[in-house]
């Protein structure tokens, strides 16, 4: 990664210089954190730390662990993202997913850091029939939608150095998610009953740490300009959409061949089917056309991003 533009008083490094910018992640054991400590390793001073070294609903730990490491990049990547038991746990996904953004802004405005923080296509109500743009009007139909939201605004009023990607029905070869509960389930079942009227992208962990790493490098080195021209809000998915269904059966057609794992019979199935504590958003394909504007950059389309963790995942079972 480039070197940081020199703070208001502090030296530019020599060219060759080895220096390289302090880059705090938060949430470094999920998905994200796992895969973005991986984007920066060797190409910043990283600092990770779990919710086992951090706890995120006290003000004063995060605030003194953010001064204690002095980053020029906070990466935000813990949340609450238990989303039915957000329903009858409203507290401390706020506390999570709202109140720890507003005090990382705060820490970050105070040093002129980075701040990049990752949201959720669950902001909005999966009633528009087109993918959703940074410009529509969100509205959760969850808790753990409103907390998620309610963080993208506390971020907003503090102002500064941030930006904030929005992001989907995102997995890894590593941790909980659809991917790793299909691949368990189809070694258990022979018939496997799947949602097919909620529409989305697939999202691959690795490929949000790797346009992360992008565009933070850029920024760093100036290339995007003053932080008036790049900082807010924007959409950030693997390019596509599917269905939970669509997604399943993608899975377990790639698992064949790469896993040599059967597959069970799949049955589409409507949401009134399977219910929820939390409704979900029916359609949450988010557009990508302001991150690609601005920044150059596409994820993925998701069936290439599915094979590249499959195919991680293929190595990991030989190896």
């Amino acid at each position: 990664m480039n070197p940081q533009a020199p703070e208001p008083g502090r030296p530019a490094p020599a060219p060759g210089s080895p220096e390289q910018p302090r880059v705090l992640i938060l949430g470094a054991a999920g998905q994200l954190g796992v895969e973005l400590q991986r984007s920066f390793a060797g190409r910043a001073e990283v600092t990770a730390l779990s919710r086992h070294g951090l706890d995120l609903s006290a003000e004063q730990q995060i605030r003194e662990a953010v001064r204690h490491t002095a980053p020029q990049v906070i990466l935000n990547a813990a949340a609450y993202t238990a989303v039915d038991r957000a329903e009858s746990e409203p507290e401390p996904a706020m506390a999570i997913n709202a109140h720890a953004p507003r005090i990382l802004a705060e820490e970050a405005l105070r040093l002129n850091a980075l701040l990049v923080h990752y949201s959720t296509d669950y902001v909005f109500d999966g009633g528009k029939s087109s993918p959703w743009t940074e410009a529509d009007t969100p509205h959760p139909l969850n808790v753990y939608g409103a907390t998620k939201l309610a963080g993208e605004e506390a971020i907003r009023a503090v102002g500064g150095r941030y930006l904030i990607f929005r992001t989907s029905w995102v997995y890894a070869p590593h941790g909980k998610n659809f991917l790793l509960t299909m691949l368990r389930l189809g070694r258990e079942r022979d018939r496997l009953s799947i949602v097919d009227d909620q529409l989305g992208a697939p999202t691959t962990a690795s490929e949000l740490a790797q346009a992360t790493h992008s565009i933070v490098s850029g920024i760093l080195a100036g290339q995007f300009g003053p932080p008036e021209d790049w900082a807010g809000l924007y959409h950030m998915t693997c390019s596509g959409s599917t269905t939970w269904y669509g997604f399943a059966q993608a899975i377990f057609q790639r698992a064949a061949q790469l896993l040599q794992q059967r597959s069970p019979e799949l049955l589409p199935i409507p949401s009134s089917q399977y219910p929820t504590p939390a409704r979900r958003p029916q359609n949450s394909v988010l557009s990508n056309a302001l991150l690609e504007a601005r920044f150059g950059l596409r994820l993925a389309p998701w069936p290439a991003a599915l094979d590249a963790t499959l195919a991680e995942l293929s190595q990991k079972a030989a190896g």
